[in-house]
């Protein structure tokens, strides 16, 4: 089942739900995904259930609220601060050819020689799949922002005046909400697109957190329960009415070197990710980006991701944001 959040004509939020492929209804008396999904956590109930019990109403037309920029992410928080944007890397093999060279170097190259970026994707090769009842190795690890941060599916993804570059990356990313009694809980995953500055993080690998304190978008529906254990879409970018950049890429543990769970439980072993009441939307990585093939994206450009069991593509324009004067005021 897909779901996903469309404003209405009377700017209230309405919730569609869907099977892939389907057409999509209004899910009765639901104010929000977000008030669904915590309904559920409470009461130890599957959103699904949950959904079940309130009903169906109205066909909703996605693709037209998408068409007029009436889709918004598929999960909001009343208050932006309590959403949170996070992500890890270096976390998928790639293709076969990127695999099989990636191990190789990995598991016969002399510790000293490996970069840091090596070494961990060799941890998690070695230790990112853990057997039941072990921990498995940690992932690399960031911060993006919280839910003011968020582009809705359509909207521009907003680079910063500083950046020095703006680029896709094409992930799938987990949707959590917290129970009130601090337990997480998954609705499901959803297409991202983890924006970031990949010019600013090749100058040093310590200027990471800085490259990815950019917007993320996310959407537009989210797949509830389990991902495919292989997911394969395409990222493109277009320019105008031509496509300047199109490859598949991979995704779900098939071409992972951790699980889902490995992840999950890497960033929700922190208690400050457990706070009740807040959302989380957690970005698992990528193995394809346009940078790698030299491609430089400019305003007005639009990135465009899809696999066919998450329903919509995810489309977003590159916008630039105008230079700021920024001056730290003495109380």
């Amino acid at each position: 089942m897909l779901i996903s959040q469309v404003k209405g004509t009377d700017g209230a939020i309405v919730v569609a739900v869907r099977e892939v492929g389907g057409e999509a209804k209004a899910v009765v008396g639901a104010g929000s995904v977000y008030a669904l999904a915590m309904e559920a956590a409470n009461a130890g109930k599957s959103l699904a259930d949950v959904i079940a019990t309130k009903g169906l109403g109205e066909t909703v037309d996605l693709e037209k609220a998408y068409a007029e920029g009436r889709l918004l992410p598929p999960i909001t928080h009343p208050d932006p601060a309590h959403l949170h944007l996070t992500g890890t890397g270096l976390t998928h093999l790639g293709s076969a050819a990127t695999r099989d060279s990636m191990h190789k170097k990995a598991t016969e190259a002399a510790e000293e020689t490996l970069t840091d970026s090596m070494k961990m994707f060799r941890m998690g090769i070695e230790n990112g799949k853990p057997k039941a009842g072990e921990k498995g190795v940690q992932p690399e690890w960031f911060y993006k922002g919280n839910g003011t941060q968020t582009a809705a599916p359509g909207a521009n993804l907003v680079s910063p005046s500083f950046a020095l570059d703006g680029g896709e990356e094409p992930e799938m990313a987990g949707i959590y909400v917290i129970a009130d009694n601090g337990t997480p809980f998954r609705i499901g995953f959803a297409l991202s697109n983890e924006f970031s500055d990949h010019v600013t993080e090749r100058i040093n690998y310590l200027y990471l957190a800085h490259s990815k304190l950019r917007m993320a978008s996310f959407g537009p529906e989210i797949r509830i329960g389990a991902a495919p254990d292989d997911i394969r879409g395409l990222s493109r970018i277009k320019r105008g009415d031509e496509v300047i950049f199109e490859k598949p890429f991979l995704s779900g543990e098939a071409n992972m070197s951790h699980t889902f769970a490995n992840l999950e439980y890497h960033h929700f072993k922190y208690g400050l990710f457990r706070a009740p009441g807040d959302i989380h939307v957690h970005m698992f990585g990528t193995a394809t980006l346009s940078f790698a093939d030299g491609i430089k994206p400019q305003a007005g450009d639009v990135f465009e991701i899809e696999v066919s069991e998450f329903g919509l593509p995810l489309r977003n324009p590159l916008a630039v944001a105008a230079e700021e004067e920024i001056v730290v005021q003495q109380l």
